[in-house]
């Protein structure tokens, strides 16, 4: 798992994350609902009679082979459709839109009586996530992200460039940033 996936992770913005954030649920219904009560209500039994095979053409006493009449193949085919299961229209709606996660309220619950600053340091953003926090961490991280070359030379300038990359890529992935910090 990459680092950033893990702080995606940690915000629950993550790609194992269930799709139904904080605010809901979606409920996912069944495209046929099976009917148990649909034969047992109406009293009638629609097991063949013991020793026919299913799908077989009924027979006499006798076992002679005798053809079903127009009347009996309606009432058999009144109670197919009867027995039936309803047919569930589909759905055309577009899906809802995916409520944002508040990164904002959760870093600052976390935050409240450390005297860490995850809004300008990404090293306290990090620990405040539980993620590694390092020097070589921060570089893994800036590399994943595809820091510029001129940025990975200098330590100070990799740390602001990934604390701005960060918070962009956690609001691109659901995570509301205010605008400030983003700029």
């Amino acid at each position: 798992m990459s680092i950033f996936s893990n702080i995606l992770d940690k915000l629950g913005l993550g790609k194992h994350r269930d799709e139904h954030p904080v605010t809901g649920t979606t409920e996912v219904k069944s495209p046929n609902p099976v009917s148990i009560t649909s034969k047992a209500a109406s009293g009638t039994n629609s097991a063949p009679a013991a020793g026919t095979p299913t799908g077989a053409a009924p027979t006499s006493e006798k076992g002679i082979r005798t053809t079903p009449s127009a009347a009996d193949r309606r009432q058999k085919d009144d109670v197919a459709i009867r027995d039936a299961p309803a047919p569930v229209p589909a759905t055309s709606t577009a899906p809802k839109a995916m409520s944002q996660v508040d990164v904002t309220k959760m870093l600052e619950q976390k935050a409240k009586g450390t005297g860490l600053n995850w809004k300008q340091s990404i090293s306290d953003l990090l620990f405040l996530l539980g993620i590694d926090n390092s020097r070589e961490a921060r570089a893994g991280l800036a590399k994943e992200l595809d820091a510029p070359a001129d940025v990975m030379t200098d330590s100070a300038r990799m740390n602001t460039w990934l604390h701005k990359t960060v918070l962009r890529k956690i609001a691109e992935n659901g995570g509301n940033i205010p605008q400030e910090l983003l700029d």
